[in-house]
Formats: C-alpha cells, sequence, structure tokens
C-alpha cells in the first residue's frame, strides 16, 4: 500500500531541504517529495506539527547475536533501534563466536532478515578472535555483507597489524573502525582518571589513553592512504588529532556517542555501574571539545555504542562490572539537547543522525532522495516524557538515564515503505 505523509516539517540535509511538504512512499521507495504528493489507495499520515527525517543511521551497536542472546538479540536489538528512530544500524563483531569469517556474518545477514525490524549492517572483525594477533577474512567477509572493519571493544595494540589491516582494507574499499585504547596506558583503569576518581577511589585511566592511539593510527593513515573511523571519540586531544589530520586532507572520520557528550566523570562517583564505559566518561573540558568538534564538522555523527549487559553483570563492585551501556532508545532525547543549547540547529542535528553517518561507511541511506529506500521517522520535538527503563525494548536496562526527563519522541518508524513503530505499539 501506497504511504503518504502529510504536512511535516521535512528535513533532509543531504539536499538542504527543510521545509512543510508532503511525501510520497511507493513500492518501498520514496516517489515524490512534493506538496500535494498521493496515490490511489494511499494510506495518509497526518504530519502536521511534526518533524519528518530520512530514518537514523547508527553505525555502532552490539546486538549480542551470536552467543550473547541473554543480553540482547536482533529481534530485540532492532525493535530497540525502531523506537530511537534508527532505520540502519551496524552491529559490532564481538559476538561467539567472533565475527571473523564468512559463515558468521551470513548468520547475522540471515538472522536480520528474518527477524530484524530495521537494516542491519554487519562490521566485520580486523584479526582472528579479536586477539590482534592475524588478520580476519576480511575478503570473505566483505562478500558476505560487512560495511567495515573492527576490533571494537578491544583496541587493535600491534602497530603492523594495524597497518596490514588499512592496507587490506581499502583494497576490498571497508573502512578500519578503531576503539582507540593504548591498553598499556589504560592499566586496567575503569573510569576516567581524575579527582573524581581519587575520590571514589577508583583505579583511573588517562585521556592520553585514547588520543595516543589516535595519533598512531593517523599516521599509519597517512602512510597507507587507507580510510579510517574513530569510534566513539572520548577526549579533547583525540578531537584535535582528527580536526587535524582533516586540514592534511586524510580519509578520517569520527562518531561521538550521546553519554560522552552529556555526562562527565562525576557521574561514576554514585557507583552506579551503567556509567561504567569504554571509553571512560570525560572531563567538562572535554565535553566542550566534543561539542566544538560537532558543531565545525570535526565530528561526522552520532552513534549510540548501544552496549547491552544482563543485570548480573552490572549489579556487582563497580571494579568488576562489564562496561557500557544501552543507547538506541534515548539518543534522540539526548541528543536534542545541543539543539537547545544552540550547539547544533536542528537540520545539523539531523544530518548527524543521518546523511553525516550513512556517508562513512558509503551506506546507500540517510536522506529521501527520489528512488531511494522509504526509511523514514517521524518525529514530536515537544514531546516531553521521563525516561523509564521497565519501558524500554531492549532486553537490558543499563542506562544511567532512568528518571531523566527528556523532549522528543518518534511516534512512527518507516522502513521500506513499512511502518515497523507507530502510536499504539510504543511502550
Amino acid at each position: 500500500m501506497p504511504l503518504v505523509l502529510k504536512g511535516g516539517r521535512v528535513i533532509d540535509p543531504a539536499h538542504d531541504l527543510d521545509r512543510t511538504t508532503d511525501i510520497l512512499i511507493k513500492d518501498g521507495a520514496i516517489a515524490a517529495v512534493e506538496p500535494g504528493a498521493t496515490a490511489p489507495g494511499a494510506r495518509v499520515i497526518d504530519c502536521a506539527g511534526k518533524i519528518v527525517t530520512p530514518g537514523f543511521v547508527d553505525l555502532h551497536v552490539h546486538l549480542r547475536e551470536p552467543g550473547h542472546e541473554y543480553k540482547e538479540d536482533i529481534a530485540s536489538g532492532t525493535l530497540a533501534a525502531a523506537a530511537g528512530g534508527f532505520t540502519t544500524i551496524c552491529c559490532m563483531p564481538n559476538t561467539n563466536p567472533v565475527n571473523d569469517c564468512r559463515s558468521v556474518t551470513d548468520l547475522i545477514v540471515r538472522r536480520a532478515r528474518e527477524v530484524g525490524a530495521v537494516r542491519v549492517h554487519p562490521v566485520g572483525a580486523i584479526s582472528k578472535g579479536l586477539k590482534g594477533e592475524s588478520l580476519a577474512e576480511v575478503g570473505e567477509m566483505k562478500d558476505a555483507g560487512i560495511v567495515a572493519v573492527s576490533d571494537d571493544g578491544k583496541p587493535v595494540m600491534n602497530a603492523d597489524l594495524m597497518r596490514r589491516a588499512l592496507e587490506y582494507a581499502r583494497t576490498f574499499g571497508l573502512v578500519v573502525v578503531q576503539h582507540a585504547e593504548d591498553l598499556n596506558l589504560a592499566a586496567g583503569g575503569v573510569m576516567n582518571e581524575g579527582v573524581h576518581a581519587t575520590r571514589a577511589g577508583l583505579r583511573g585511566q588517562p585521556p592520553a589513553a585514547e588520543a595516543v592511539m589516535v595519533v598512531r593510527d593517523l599516521e599509519l593513515v597517512a602512510w597507507t592512504g587507507a580510510r579510517y573511523h574513530v569510534a566513539h571519540i572520548s577526549t579533547a586531544a583525540s578531537v584535535r588529532a582528527v580536526r587535524e589530520a582533516k586540514k592534511r586532507g586524510l580519509p578520517v572520520t569520527c562518531e561521538v556517542t550521546p553519554h560522552h557528550f552529556t555526562l562527565t566523570d562525576a557521574a561514576c562517583c554514585g557507583y552506579d555501574t551503567s556509567t561504567k564505559c569504554a571509553p571512560p566518561l570525560r572531563t567538562d573540558e572535554d565535553i566542550a571539545a566534543l561539542k566544538e568538534g560537532l558543531a565545525d564538522g570535526t565530528i561526522d555523527c552520532i552513534a549510540t555504542d548501544h552496549a547491552p549487559h544482563a543485570a548480573q553483570e552490572k549489579d556487582v563492585e563497580f571494579d568488576q562490572a562489564a562496561f557500557g551501556m544501552i543507547g538506541l532508545e534515548t539518543a534522540l532525547g539526548l541528543s536534542l539537547r545541543l539543539v537547545d543549547e544552540k550547539v547544533l540547529t536542528l537540520p545539523e542535528l539531523v544530518r548527524k543522525l543521518t546523511s553525516g553517518a550513512a556517508r562513512c561507511f558509503d551506506l546507500p541511506v540517510g536522506t529521501l532522495e527520489r528512488g531511494r529506500v522509504g526509511d523514514l521517522v517521524i518525529i514530536d520535538v515537544e514531546h516531553r516524557y521521563k525516561v523509564d527503563r521497565a519501558l524500554l525494548r531492549s532486553k537490558s536496562r543499563n542506562t544511567p538515564f532512568h528518571g531523566w526527563d527528556l523532549r522528543g519522541r518518534v511516534t512512527h518508524t518507516i522502513v521500506g515503505g513499512k511502518i515497523v513503530l507507530e502510536p499504539g505499539a510504543s511502550g
């Protein structure tokens, strides 16, 4: 059935579009974006007073399937994505078994096709078993459907292996995504090194642990000419390094998470293990640098690093708790705070969530161009609500934002012209 979205404020930064108009989706694709767009027998959704944008794109999600389905699986994770407005997500390879070969990639692609509510693109491992010793079967995984390579969760410490990974990925037109952390400098720290770690009596890791790895890798990028993406950038020094690399013309991109531009390391002083993440929450100065990087284009996109964990992995001492927090369903509300703070305009924020992300991995989404897939979201930006972890669609509940008052909620998520979330289906 054709679908008409009528009378919404349509924002498509990929084409500098920001106006009130109508959209026709037919046969799963964008058929028209113009006043009066319609088709016989079409279902009409009144979007007056709402924002209509391309579906959001998240380059950094942990779906946990295969092997850790008790935390999350493709079905639950993609429902959480749909609730957050994400129609395309890229899932990291630290599964069990690791996504380091064609058979695991095939499994993820097949399961996503069978039970996924949104589009799922696997990210393959850089090294076999994420051990950092030898390269994974990148070519076979590319044939099976990966869109990038990463050992996320673990940094590639061996500089020669990283060089080879960059060269090999370039051959296959893939981006290398780095979890930038020098393990020797990090030295088992569980939060950011500084006054708050000292007061909490917790072992800290210095921000240099991230920046040193970023700087090393950027020199390898200059040597190889390969494309490189910094995952969950979190420090002022890393932002400066990426900014300078872009000025040099290096093919580098980066992402930032909502929790890293919202929370500081002071949040860890309450020993809420939901605030324990990798990289750790940083300082006010780092947050200011992240916001500056978003505003000046140094930071290309917002990604969630959605990292679900079961209660038994978080309801323990801070030192012993797993790293990570869920983020798909709170990303929009937290990101809209950037608009309230005048860090970004609303169209600029939409770019960070759509075409800005898609371009990092060359994904053919994030735009309302005629003929492209009909992936869209309808947003009530004035809707105010209190975050309730009990109502989240993720299997896990590890969010530090429980009880926060946020604004902006997705009312409809549309994937390929099919409504996968609408009023009555939400919690």
